[in-house]
């Protein structure tokens, strides 16, 4: 094995960085379920059961395009998990695999981090840590723009960002509409009628593999808040896309 590419559950896109230079020959896709991401914070089990909806159906897209994945799925019962980490899972398939170089998009969160990049240095692998084409700023970016300043305020950060990338920018380099946020705005109510009838978001039936999370969900995070009685949200692409085209014509 070449590469053994990590995809995080936040990460569920093709056009990734992840997905550069893959060649399925020699390269795997490895994604886990683990404990510790559902405990860490404590969830609802509407989030949890939406993350592993969406990361088993993502599998699934991968798996259809005859690509190779290595998955570690979460078992109703705690004990017959791998490990309740990313780290502890990854550690086993280094030592299985025995992948020349790990390659990961740059984690949203500094704890899976750090908790990957020990993993690899502990399994003596190299890894590299790709930028998440996601964001507009980079980190090293961000830290270019923070070095020496005073005094960091988002306000100020999101202003430079709508000039560089000429986001509802005037052709003089003034922002659209003569101010730069209209948060005042917002903050007005709908008074007491409300803001009258709105239509209903646009709603999904839970497939096979949406039954089975939300059966492991009530299952194995039965302490967890919230339920699982009317789970109708979008688990791929396609329904995302769905539900994002419903919002802008008829509700936004």
């Amino acid at each position: 094995m070449r590469n053994l590419i990590l995809i995080l559950g936040d990460q569920l896109d093709c056009g990734s960085a992840a997905f550069d230079g893959f060649d399925p020959a020699t390269d795997v896709f490895w994604m886990a379920e683990v404990q510790e991401e559902t405990t860490h914070v404590w969830c609802h089990k509407l989030r949890i059961a939406y993350f592993l909806s969406a990361m088993r159906h993502f599998r699934e897209q991968l798996r259809n395009k005859n690509y190779p994945v290595e998955y570690h799925e979460l078992q109703v019962r705690p004990g017959k998990d791998r490990g309740t980490s990313f780290a502890a899972i990854l550690e086993q398939d280094i030592k299985r695999l025995r992948p020349a170089k790990l390659i990961v998009v740059e984690p949203g969160d500094l704890r899976v981090r750090e908790s990957i990049l020990a993993a690899a240095k502990r399994g003596g692998v190299e890894i590299e840590v790709r930028e998440d084409r996601h964001f507009y700023c980079s980190i090293d970016q961000f830290h270019k723009y923070a070095k020496g300043r005073k005094g960091l305020l988002l306000e100020f950060f999101y202003r430079d960002l709508r000039k560089k990338n000429n986001i509802l920018m005037t052709e003089d380099g003034q922002p659209e509409g003569e101010k730069w946020n209209f948060d005042h705005d917002n903050r007005k109510s709908f008074g007491k009628l409300g803001p009258g009838n709105v239509p209903a978001p646009k709603r999904f039936r839970p497939d096979r593999i949406t039954q089975d999370v939300i059966a492991l969900v009530e299952q194995r995070f039965s302490n967890h808040p919230g339920n699982l009685d009317h789970f109708d949200l979008p688990v791929n692409r396609r329904q995302a896309r769905g539900f994002l085209k419903h919002f802008i014509e008829h509700l936004l």
